[in-house]
């Protein structure tokens, strides 16, 4: 009877270790969820030629609000979904949407690359260590030159223990919100060297049609091809960031029946912490959408403010900001800056001026 229990007592610690080592060597599969919301509450003073504009008044925003779901299959394999939502002024009401969507092969720091609606080589990489996009967005983002996210192959890497990184994709063109492709896809790069640790130095690019360049269109409705050059210098430590960026962009959505034009602008900001919970910071923005067209538009942009960080994975900002479009407007007739100016029976404001001063705030989970 003892020689049985010994027996089987034997087995059963055998098979224990048989199925403990599987187990190991089994890739364990996991799930994360999580968000993040841009939050503000501000009053806005918005005037054309000194007309009060109705975005005027105070109130509250969430201007952004993400769910973020991951999931890891193995050492190479992962997905990612982000959702986010928008306010679409023609039904008065938000409206749910994919922001990211795709699947992930990394096999190694040097490459990975990813398939679906991913994170663009050049506008994420600056907000990140921009480090106040809740605030406002970066440069080519805030003035309709640049997106966040499309749809497309993307890949990237590290090489050096981080000296150099670089990010490519091949893309549809019309930006995250619309994944409608048309007759050749775009491309976008940026390739970023890290010579001491917290400076970097960065160039990137941008080609294609932006999506414009679909099926049955006349010639005059084609687009020229647009294209835009980025650069950026930075040195970002824990205590304080210090950050340039400048872009030129050619024939950006212009139609081959309309003049070619050209647009350039440039970024400057800076912060300072105090303390780990408190910072103070500025940013400076000026740029020229239409050179060729429009020669005396220009568009300047400032903000500064204090942020105060309570608690991990929250932060408050008190913000005032200020943007003015000298001989054009904001938005007049579904116009907006980066695009050709408006037919001559639309008249364009000879000063454009936004103050907004309020809370804005970060919140994580």
């Amino acid at each position: 009877m003892r020689k049985n229990l010994l027996r089987t007592a034997v087995l059963l610690a055998c098979a224990a270790a048989v199925t403990t080592a599987f187990a190991e060597d089994k890739p364990v599969e996991t799930t994360t969820v999580g968000g993040r919301l841009f939050i503000d509450f501000s009053t806005i003073d918005f005037k054309n030629d000194g007309v009060k504009q109705p975005a005027s008044g105070t109130g509250l925003d969430v201007k952004r609000a993400y769910i973020i779901i991951g999931h890891t299959f193995d050492e190479i394999w992962s997905a990612n979904i982000t959702t986010d939502f928008n306010y679409s002024s023609s039904t008065g009401e938000t409206q749910l949407f994919i922001k990211k969507a795709y699947v992930q092969a990394k096999l190694s720091d040097a490459f990975f690359a990813r398939a679906g609606s991913a994170e663009t080589p050049w506008a994420p990489y600056i907000e990140d260590l921009y480090g106040y996009r809740y605030v406002e967005k970066v440069l080519v983002d805030r003035t309709g030159y640049g997106t966040t996210a499309d749809w497309g192959l993307h890949a990237g890497g590290k090489v050096a223990d981080g000296f150099f990184n670089y990010a490519v994709s091949a893309v549809n063109g019309n930006g995250y919100k619309n994944p409608t492709r048309s007759k050749s896809v775009d491309f976008e790069g940026r390739a970023a060297l890290i010579p001491i640790p917290g400076l970097t130095l960065a160039v990137g690019f941008y080609s294609g049609d932006l999506g414009l360049n679909v099926e049955g269109l006349p010639q005059p409705n084609q687009p020229r091809g647009a294209d835009r050059f980025d650069a950026f210098a930075g040195y970002v430590t824990d205590q304080f960031r210090v950050g340039a960026e400048y872009f030129q962009a050619k024939d950006w959505k212009v139609l081959n029946g309309q003049p070619s034009d050209k647009a350039d602008g440039f970024s400057g900001w800076g912060s300072f912490n105090f303390t780990p919970m408190w910072a103070a910071f500025a940013r400076y923005d000026q740029v020229k959408p239409n050179k060729d067209t429009a020669p005396n538009k220009k568009d300047t942009y400032y903000n500064a403010g204090v942020a105060v960080k309570p608690r991990k994975n929250l932060e408050f900002a008190f913000v005032y900001k200020h943007e003015e479009v000298e001989n054009g407007a904001f938005k007049t007739a579904d116009v907006t800056l980066g695009t050709q100016p408006p037919p001559a029976t639309v008249a364009l404001s000879k000063l454009s001026k936004y103050d907004e001063i309020g809370v804005w705030a970060l919140v994580n989970f």
